[in-house]
């Protein structure tokens, strides 16, 4: 559907007074931009009246068009989402130097529409100011307090990761769909480290909230939600924007309840988790007089729900596609599981066994590349005015670190749109780091559990490929397997169905 479909939908209802006032503001706009001072801005596409360059983009997948544009217009270029201005950044190099070298002057957050309607600047993911550094420090020293990339959590992990073998064995080597499986047991860690307790894979009122939590994502990203967050002045003609308000309601309300139970067993001397530390936090902030204005309950539940989004979606959609390229590519699974015997036999394999096992990491590795899950970062926008590459961008501006570009950049990877765990392995097999590796991004926006996702992928990975052999469904090749991805705010794989036979 073009964008030109969802708007006339949107606007069928709209009288005749409403499209008068439709055409005045299409003229305001078209006076705006050919008023607007070019000179050092980044270059881009003309846009057109209101809708700027929408009509340039493929809603489904915006990350290939600005791709493709910065192949004309160069790694710092600009395009109108709507009537809004938008700079794209491409490329190793160039999303590096904004990001790292100017990370101040790059480092907020913009909060699109339907995620401010949500949050209203709390939270950790959409936030800026005193707020977000507040609560990004409190969640950085309290997730390593309980275990964030430590040895509790590898415990944890692999405790984590026996459960779901065991439902993968339920299907006794028949296809089935791992995503809520994968999703449930990726989540379970997030839960343990957040609310001190896992939950079981078949508790409605956590499966629920887990599945709710990754509907959200794939609406959020949906054509017509980035249709809402240019117009939102149309927003009560979008369906897809009230199913997003109710579901984030409903696990709202959810978090409420786990959270009150936690606040009634709470014992100050043993915090079981970030919740009861949180609560501690803003008691003992009460009984001292001091009053902070970030602990209350909205910043509290924000917060907890992008732990609870960003802990599940990210990580079990990265091994999801782990899976299935390893169904895709028969050959790499062959080579994974014959280091896995050759050098870990049949025991528990340990974080520590990483740097023994250079060519599942570099599986991994790849994995996480050639997914490109997060391809356009979460927008940025410019705290303060700067000139760039020698271009003028000004304060405010919404910035998009396009890490498709990074991931894909032709310069710094050889076969970067194959599955090639060469990437990562030098003459000898050995793992080398890659500075182009950046699917957590960079900069003070740098996602916050990135060892806790990487201990999660590296142990969950290995410890399902040691018990199973993954093919896909009877009578599907593997080059079948479709590698298209779902459209959403993180690129999840199609939907399909995978074997998992086991080796012994």
């Amino acid at each position: 559907m073009g964008i030109l479909d969802l708007l006339l939908q949107s606007c069928s209802s709209v009288s005749l007074l409403g499209a008068a006032v439709f055409l005045l503001v299409l003229y305001l706009f078209s006076s705006s931009f050919s008023s607007q001072e070019k000179g050092k801005e980044p270059p881009g596409p003309k846009p057109l009246p209101l809708l700027g360059n929408l009509l340039q983009l493929d809603l489904k997948r915006p990350y290939h068009t600005l791709w493709e544009l910065s192949k004309k217009y160069g790694s710092v270029f600009t395009v109108y989402f709507g009537p809004k201005k938008v700079v794209v950044l491409a490329g190793y190099k160039t999303v590096k130097e904004a990001l790292v070298n100017h990370a101040e002057e790059f480092g907020d957050r913009d909060i699109i529409p339907v995620i401010h309607e949500i949050n209203e600047g709390h939270g950790i993911l959409f936030a800026n100011g005193d707020s977000w550094k507040e609560m990004r420090r409190f969640a950085l020293t309290n997730l390593r307090d309980f275990g964030m990339g430590k040895k509790a959590s590898e415990e944890k992990i692999i405790e984590e990761s026996h459960n779901l073998i065991e439902v993968f064995e339920k299907y006794k080597g028949k296809a089935f769909d791992t995503t809520q499986s994968v999703n449930y047991a990726v989540s379970n860690i997030i839960c343990s480290i957040v609310y001190g307790s896992r939950f079981e894979y078949d508790n409605p009122e956590f499966t629920t909230m887990v599945d709710r939590a990754n509907e959200n994502i794939r609406l959020v990203g949906s054509p017509s939600i980035q249709v809402y967050n240019t117009f939102p002045w149309l927003g009560k003609w979008f369906g897809n924007r009230k199913r997003v308000q109710n579901s984030v309601i409903a696990n709202k309300n959810q978090m409420t309840e786990l959270i009150g139970g936690l606040q009634e067993t709470l014992n100050p001397q043993m915090c079981r988790g970030f919740v009861d530390s949180f609560l501690v936090r803003k008691q003992s902030l009460k009984e001292s007089g001091n009053m902070n204005a970030h602990y209350h309950k909205e910043n509290l539940l924000i917060t907890v729900g992008n732990l609870f989004t960003a802990g599940t979606d990210t990580t079990g959609t990265t091994l999801r596609w782990g899976l299935l390229f390893m169904a895709k590519y028969p050959n790499i699974q062959d080579q994974v599981q014959e280091e896995l015997s050759r050098v870990i036999g049949s025991r528990q394999v340990r974080v520590e066994d990483r740097k023994i096992l250079p060519y599942t990491d570099a599986v991994i590795h790849e994995t996480q590349r050639l997914a490109n899950i997060v391809p356009m970062s979460l927008p940025h926008k410019t705290s303060q005015d700067v000139t760039f590459q020698g271009y003028f961008i000004k304060k405010g501006t919404t910035v998009y670190p396009l890490l498709t570009s990074v991931l894909y950049d032709e310069t710094e990877w050889e076969s970067p749109c194959t599955f090639n765990p060469a990437h990562f392995l030098d003459k000898d097999g050995t793992f080398v780091k890659r500075d182009a590796f950046m699917p957590f991004s960079a900069g003070r926006r740098v996602c916050l559990g990135e060892s806790l996702a990487r201990m999660e992928l590296f142990l969950f990975f290995t410890s399902l490929i040691q018990r199973f052999r993954f093919t896909p469904p009877p009578g599907v090749a593997e080059d079948e397997l479709d590698l298209t991805p779902a459209v959403g705010l993180t690129l999840n794989p199609s939907p399909h169905k995978l074997c998992a036979v086991c080796r012994v």
